[in-house]
């Protein structure tokens, strides 16, 4: 058996060689000599799974996907398996946290991104918890998890899966798996008052997607459809919150403008620990200047990766670093309705989202948020308008989207972690790294 990889470089697939031996002997012969050659060389294959289904989320297909299109792979390859079909909320996270791991090469999630959250959070506390760091406060250093995490993708958007290898394919996930890919990822932790609220990879938002996310959760009924609705109502409402946002910010060549993209063997990752390490001994933390910008906000994103799914291509941000230490944050501030429409059609038609006058993008290490408090007089004012939008009824402040839950609270700081997890994955293939 081999991998093959078809001409887009991203879809992966089975297939069979057959040769014949004059013997039994030689024929046992070959395949040990294969064997040993597999384990002297390339990556450290996985030997033993613990694999999490959520047999609920997105379209309620992961067992399905799991048992007829992966589990065969897995015993082809030899790979033990441990399973586990979740029943609750945090049920994975809560295994995690509880169960002896040591027997483990890799924990998978088979699921969407709610489930790869799950996995994150108890892989992330039981590796402070046997370290000895507590991981509430907002100064840890917090030590990076060696156990790898591997992603079927079975959910609604599959952003991390999307985003780690340019394709959501259960199949091309496994054979990743199975071959013993490892891909560093840098994770976002969200603080409130000094405590920690989150983590995330992918989206941290403010404004229009806190807004989305909180007004959807009265439509669960109408199942994935209700984002959209939310989204409608939200991009006819056209919020905008008034606040100040402080950023610590990343100094060295890369940015979110220069147009390289974060592909297999990325330079700007894989060099990273030794930039950022001489940047600490170099400078300190005392050092650090912050900068800041004070406004009104339709929306504030933070996104550890691109944020890439089916539906946007290139994502929020088309290149953001998966290891590079650093998070891209995108400031947009106060538009008329017709200009963040447009702003929103930019990210599924592949041009520059950021060329407008009302957006910018800087790549960071930290962020603080602190809300505008509204004076006695300004409360009054809102409270005897005759107006009041059909949407709904503005808020004083927005909520915060953290990779598909609901933060409850305006104020917030965020820090990168550099290459706090790593993945069964090898990023986007290009054509030229095949």
């Amino acid at each position: 058996y081999y991998v093959l990889r078809n001409k887009s470089c991203k879809r992966w697939s089975l297939q069979t060689a057959t040769f014949t031996a004059p013997d039994a002997q030689v024929a046992h012969g070959w395949v040990q000599h294969i064997q040993e050659k597999i384990q002297q060389t390339g990556n450290t294959r996985p030997r033993k799974l613990l694999v999490f289904i959520n047999p609920y989320g997105g379209r309620g297909k992961a067992p399905s996907i799991y048992y007829t299109e992966i589990i065969h792979l897995f015993q082809l390859a030899g790979i033990e398996t441990d399973v586990i079909e979740t029943t609750r909320a945090n049920h994975a996270r809560d295994h995690i946290l509880d169960s002896d791991l040591r027997t483990y090469d890799g924990l998978v999630c088979v699921g969407g991104d709610g489930m790869f959250s799950e996995l994150l959070h108890g892989l992330v506390r039981r590796t402070q918890t046997d370290s000895g760091i507590c991981e509430e406060k907002e100064g840890a250093k917090l030590t990076p998890c060696t156990l790898r995490i591997g992603i079927i993708p079975a959910g609604s958007t599959d952003c991390v899966c999307f985003a780690t290898m340019g394709i959501n394919d259960p199949v091309t996930s496994a054979l990743h798996i199975i071959i013993g890919d490892t891909q560093p990822m840098d994770v976002c932790a969200s603080y409130h008052d000094g405590q920690l609220m989150r983590y995330s990879v992918s989206l941290t938002g403010y404004g229009f997607f806190g807004d989305v996310l909180r007004e959807s959760e009265s439509m669960r009924l109408m199942g994935p459809m209700r984002y959209d609705l939310a989204g409608i109502k939200m991009v006819l409402s056209n919020r905008s919150y008034r606040g100040t946002v402080e950023f610590l910010e990343a100094s060295d060549d890369s940015s979110p403008r220069d147009n390289t993209r974060c592909r297999t063997g990325c330079l700007v990752c894989s060099e990273s620990s030794e930039r950022l390490s001489a940047k600490f001994k170099n400078n300190g933390s005392k050092s650090e200047k912050w900068k800041s910008v004070t406004g009104s906000f339709a929306a504030l994103n933070i996104t550890a990766m691109s944020s890439a799914c089916p539906k946007s291509q290139d994502g929020l941000s088309p290149t953001a670093h998966l290891a590079d230490g650093t998070a891209d944050l995108i400031i947009v501030q106060k538009c008329s309705t017709l200009q963040f429409l447009k702003y929103l059609n930019r990210h599924t038609n592949g041009k520059d989202q950021f060329a407008f006058p009302n957006v910018e993008v800087h790549r960071i290490h930290a962020m603080r948020f602190t809300p505008e408090q509204l004076d006695d007089e300004e409360m009054v004012r809102r409270q005897k308008r005759m107006f009041v939008c059909p949407c709904g009824e503005e808020s004083v402040a927005s909520t915060w989207n953290c990779d598909g839950e609901i933060l409850d609270c305006a104020q917030l700081s965020i820090r990168v972690h550099h290459q706090l997890i790593q993945l069964f994955a090898r990023g986007i293939e290009d054509k030229e790294s095949r």
